[in-house]
């Protein structure tokens, strides 16, 4: 990041077709009779674009309300329930201390000295007293009351703007309530753009595309995405004895978010433009000074208020967790996708409920490559603490069956759940005595769906190196609610020391790497895909790019945004410079694939891939990328044909190229839209099968074409979408290693098949074919959202499947 000052200044793009003002205040519009609705023109599109958005994702206004008013109900009870747990329990007598005499004539001897809970319970003057003699508890209640209370206002003003946005889904885009659930976001996109020619909400543009409407979301999520991809944010830090750590928490996340964008000090004028004077490079010394200043004031405000917040970090995570923890204990030692995975992996332009299908489908691959890596002596020694532990929790448990006096002894309750929860920490060191070490393969279907990997990952995949920085991305449940805990502590001295020594580059960054778009306002550059100003040569962009070694993003995440936003919308028109990529890449996969398999060869390997999987079968993506993933290591280990002859060895990218040329376009496009740069069709004729194919490749899908029409369109055009972006996102990263030459591992021939093909991306069926004609439903757009429902089917006679050349295959799919 030493070099940006020398990178070109703060520039704007025009639009081609537009002679409109740079700005989006004091606009004067003719709005003509009965055109008069609140949102003919619209003066913060960002934040209108970003509630449609929320309001589709979030399903609708009741969910939302409902949402609001249960986070003002849950902060009151958590604050009410402490503060009664503090002084209005006296555990003397709870936890039996202080004998208690009950007297009345009805009670026996025994019932006497029985404790109650309301025994426990003070009465209600008494406990008023405890709390008006503790002025820490009165300072604290009127903090937390003070806050309840900017949130209800806050509630209060997001209802009125749930409304605002629930009439305009019913009266401009047409959308009723109970039919939200049916649209996807793509369908919504789709009518805002066709509202927008109509009845203008931008008076900028005559027109909207798709990509302006994500610039608007995505505005600042773009921006935190590049600076994370140019490692510019200091959440990599390096602790004494454990090395280097990522630290990226929902409270470090908030302070960078309030500094560069929102706050009242923020780089940002109002939420579309950045201040003028961050645009010039002559005062760049001053303004870094002045954001150190903003830095150093916002950690010192984290720092008076750690206490407070620590203190409701740990209630909170309490409350939340503690019956999680008792009831399934190893739930702590599940995984989820960190805070930096989900932003080191993310694309430009990249809508939340995209990044969650897409991590959400490498989740359990993931999950098998991480417990693939275990210490042969934390086995031993976990096997040796189950068995002891419950040796001692049988016995305890058969005590209590033949005697429930039993757990009337003091602590015997207690015993009993410590004991369960460490046999079931013990256990998840136990590795499965069925798993097949084979981590590159793993690897590589991981790859499939996240789209990123670092370049010494591949061939590296089996060494305890490459687990460590995979935990980066995929940590334990545990490891995240530490984090959580420790950020009110740990957070302030990040802001004061490593961020503060950063503000120079970080004022270079916004300067160099900010674009005022007309009808757009200023937006992150790496956001425009632009191959010519951010691509990188080894990312099969070599004579289209123009950028510098900083001006590159790195990992490849320019051409690999373009081509995934390019594939979740098709109707999306990109600029020169992408289309000359797009053609590019095209002419790239078409040429590898004449040196690699046939496509029927490719889906003929399906079935024997899929049998190879205990009792599921895999679905049509699934077929595609486990043939992919898995030829090369049939190939490698001589394993013969289905026409008994011996296949040369191939790579995965030729394998891709070979099913990525093998799709081709639908004869009928969408009216007014040329689709060239995609490898999607763009519609299903209801009377067609999925795969259109000739008489060498034989069969229709007659077994399960009613479960392909009973299903959801748009689930099925995404899951297509998501597919073809796994190859390319394989096919783009074997050509860079190749250009690289970087040393490769040798081709491992212990496939683990059941992992590839029930983990890689899930999708309806499909039928193996030699010329493979993909053709999503006319009614979806790629990128639903809607979840399709897991049906079952019968699977053929086994014998069947191995005497047809061509196999019909109909098997299990989940969504």
């Amino acid at each position: 990041m030493a070099g940006f000052e020398t990178y070109q200044e703060y520039q704007r793009i025009e639009d081609y077709d537009e002679d409109s003002p740079p700005g989006e205040e004091e606009l004067l519009i003719h709005v003509p009779d009965g055109r008069r609705d609140p949102w003919h023109h619209i003066k913060n599109l960002d934040n209108f674009f970003t509630r449609i958005y929320h309001f589709h994702q979030r399903n609708g206004f009741t969910c939302m309300v409902l949402s609001e008013f249960f986070e003002l109900v849950q902060f009151l009870f958590v604050v009410t329930f402490t503060t009664f747990l503090f002084n209005c329990v006296e555990y003397d007598v709870l936890f039996a201390n202080r004998v208690v005499n009950h007297t009345g004539q009805s009670l026996g001897p025994l019932d006497r000295n029985k404790v109650t809970l309301p025994d426990a319970i003070l009465p209600t003057e008494q406990c008023t007293e405890r709390i008006q003699g503790n002025s820490w508890i009165i300072f604290l209640l009127i903090m937390a009351a003070i806050f309840w209370v900017y949130r209800l206002v806050k509630v209060i003003c997001n209802v009125i703007s749930y409304w605002e946005i629930r009439q305009f889904y019913k009266k401009a885009l047409n959308i009723q309530m109970d039919e939200l659930c049916n649209f996807t976001w793509q369908e919504v996109q789709g009518r805002l753009i066709r509202l927008q020619r109509e009845q203008p909400m931008c008076v900028q543009k005559r027109d909207l595309s798709e990509l302006d409407i994500y610039h608007r979301i995505l505005r600042f999520k773009n921006y935190t995405v590049a600076m994370i991809n140019k490692s510019l944010l200091p959440v990599r830090l390096r602790v004494p004895f454990l090395g280097d750590m990522i630290f990226l928490t929902q409270g470090l996340k908030y302070n960078f978010e309030l500094i560069l964008f929102w706050g009242p000090l923020s780089l940002f004028q109002n939420k579309w433009s950045l201040h003028p004077k961050y645009k010039r490079a002559a005062n760049r010394q001053e303004l870094a000074k002045q954001l150190s200043r903003v830095i150093l004031l916002t950690g010192l405000v984290n720092l008076l208020l750690c206490p407070f917040v620590l203190v409701w970090q740990v209630l909170y995570a309490f409350f939340s967790y503690a019956e999680v923890i008792k009831r399934e204990p190893g739930s702590l030692g599940a995984r989820r996708w960190s805070l930096y995975g989900r932003l080191y992996l993310r694309h430009f332009n990249e809508l939340d409920h995209e990044l969650q299908g897409r991590l959400g489908r490498g989740y359990k691959t993931a999950a098998k490559y991480m417990n693939s890596f275990v210490s042969p002596l934390l086995a031993v020694l976990a096997k040796n603490v189950a068995f002891f532990s419950g040796s001692v929790l049988a016995v305890l448990i058969a005590l209590t069956v033949y005697d429930e006096d039993v757990l009337t002894v003091q602590h015997i309750l207690t015993a009993i759940t410590v004991l369960g929860v460490v046999i079931t920490i013990s256990r998840s060191f136990i590795p499965d005595e069925h798993m097949v070490w084979c981590p590159e393969q793993l690897l590589q279907c991981v790859l499939a769906h996240i789209h990123y990997m670092p370049d010494h990952w591949k061939g590296n995949a089996n060494k305890s190196e490459t687990r460590d920085e995979m935990a980066q991305l995929y940590q334990y449940k545990t490891v995240f609610i530490l984090e959580e805990l420790l950020s009110p502590i740990i957070t302030p001295f990040i802001l004061i020391f490593p961020l503060r020594s950063k503000s120079l580059e970080i004022i270079d960054f916004f300067r160099n790497f900010t674009v005022d778009v007309a009808g757009v306002g200023d937006i992150c550059s790496f956001a425009q895909m632009d191959i010519r100003r951010h691509g990188n040569p080894q990312w099969m962009s070599e004579g289209q790019t123009e950028a510098s070694v900083y001006q590159q993003a790195e990992n490849g995440k320019t051409e690999l945004s373009l081509m995934h936003f390019t594939i979740k919308n098709p109707r999306w028109e990109p600029p020169q410079e992408s289309s000359v990529f797009i053609s590019h890449l095209k002419e790239k996969v078409h040429q590898d694939a004449q040196t690699g398999p046939s496509p029927q060869l490719l889906l003929s390997e399906a079935p024997l891939c899929t049998s190879l999987l205990s009792n599921e079968s895999a679905t049509g993506p699934d077929n595609l990328l486990a043939s992919v993933l898995a030829h090369p290591v049939l190939t490698a280990s001589g394993l013969p044909g289905r026409n008994r002859r011996f296949i040369p060895p191939s790579s995965a990218a030729s394998a891709a190229a070979s099913v990525l040329a093998s799709l081709s376009f639908s004869q009928q496009a969408h009216a007014g839209r040329s689709r060239s740069h995609t490898l999607l069709p763009s519609r299903l004729h209801h009377d067609s099968t999925m795969y259109c194919s000739d008489h060498t490749v034989g069969h229709s899908m007659s077994a399960s074409e009613s479960r392909v029409l009973s299903q959801s369109h748009s689930a099925l055009a995404s899951e297509f979408a998501s597919t073809e972006m796994s190859l390319h996102a394989i096919y783009m990263h074997e050509v860079h290693q190749q250009k690289t030459q970087h040393p490769s591992g040798p081709i491992q021939t212990c496939v683990p098949m059941k992992d590839l093909s029930t983990n890689c991306a899930q999708g309806p069926q499909i039928q193996s074919a030699q010329t493979v004609t993909l053709v999503p439903p006319s009614s979806g757009r790629l990128g639903g959202w809607a979840e399709q429902e897991e049906e079952e089917e019968e699977q053929g006679d086994q014998e069947e499947i191995n005497t047809n050349p061509v196999p019909d295959q109909t098997s299990r799919g989940s969504s």
